[in-house]
């Protein structure tokens, strides 16, 4: 594993095992799920063990194309757990929930065929139903590949049922934003909510990365007009992982709801995360950069990105490592 170019999903994942199998006694592999496509769904929990500890969650990867999200989860996770001396209290006061690629379909699509996919790999309702098969490529071959192409996928940071379809989402099915049919249709979001409420009373954050814009993103994203009683808190927090991620090499987010940011969308996870999980602080984060090469992202950035993110996660991490709540 390197973090001087992109790596494939397979990599990523033998990564995951590799913290596993090397660090046994504070690494754990757990299968959440698995993709349309029959890709394994593999959170690394990172813990020293004890009980009744804070935990955290990190995911990466939801959007196919934004492979800084990946690549800056792994490197999250290579301070984490392979520099672990440097923050011992990080692991002895915290648990960890990391899962690097959420969407594995989307992400192995746009290395194969279209590197701007963003969406699942999912059929559309009422077509024939592929079935999983890794020995030809994760789908069966009876369906021609101009049929597979053809208004395929959901837009997974749609498809969380709160404020599903209220603004932001399509329901159109050859669109970029198509929410899907009903929420949680995708079996990647199914399966990070039912693993995410499982533990909603231990995890105290929640952290989503994507790509780009360089702004790290507080709820509500459904509207401009309604913010949550304690956005206060949930800014302040932010602002010290916006100020130590700045404090690395002058890099600039914005900070603020991508309501007010961007747009209105609902059925984003970081609003779910907030308002059904009830988990008090969740963030996205959108890593670099602001436009130059968008999605398409240099491999030579991965160190640096990865490096700054760290330090703004590793901020947040230290407030509840000390106790708080």
């Amino acid at each position: 594993m390197s973090w001087r170019r992109y790596h494939r999903f397979k990599d990523i994942e033998s990564y995951i095992d590799y913290l596993a199998h090397t660090y046994k006694e504070i690494c754990e592999t757990v299968i959440i799920g698995t993709s349309t496509e029959g890709r394994t769904l593999k959170v690394l929990k990172v813990s020293s063990g004890g009980q009744n500890k804070p935990a955290i969650w990190i995911d990466g990867g939801l959007h196919g194309r934004e492979w800084i999200s990946p690549a800056t989860v792994t490197y999250i996770l290579l301070q984490l757990v392979e520099f672990r001396d440097k923050h011992p209290h990080l692991l002895e006061n915290l648990d960890w929930y990391i899962l690097p690629v959420s969407n594995p379909d989307g992400y192995e699509y746009s290395h194969v065929h279209d590197r701007l996919w963003r969406k699942t790999r999912s059929i559309p309702v009422g077509s024939k139903k592929r079935r999983p098969n890794p020995a030809l490529g994760y789908w069966s071959d009876a369906i021609p590949y101009s049929v597979r192409s053809q208004c395929v996928g959901v837009d997974p940071n749609r498809n969380w049922d709160f404020q599903w379809m209220k603004v932001g989402g399509s329901s159109n099915p050859c669109d970029d934003n198509f929410a899907g049919h009903k929420p949680f249709s995708e079996p990647e979001t199914r399966a990070m909510a039912d693993f995410i409420m499982q533990h909603k009373d231990q995890i105290h954050l929640f952290l989503s990365l994507h790509s780009y814009s360089q702004m790290w993103l507080i709820p509500w994203g459904w509207t401009d007009t309604v913010k949550p009683d304690d956005y206060y808190d949930m800014y302040v927090l932010a602002e010290k992982g916006v100020n130590a991620l700045k404090a690395v090499r002058g890099t600039d987010y914005l900070l603020g709801t991508s309501a007010e940011l961007i747009y209105a969308s609902s059925g984003a996870s970081d609003d779910w995360a907030k308002g059904v999980a009830q988990i008090k602080y969740a963030y996205t984060i959108e890593l670099p950069d602001t436009g130059n090469h968008g999605f398409i992202l240099p491999a030579s950035q991965i160190e640096s990105t990865g490096q700054e993110t760290w330090e703004g996660v590793r901020a947040l991490a230290q407030h509840f490592a000390e106790g708080y709540n």
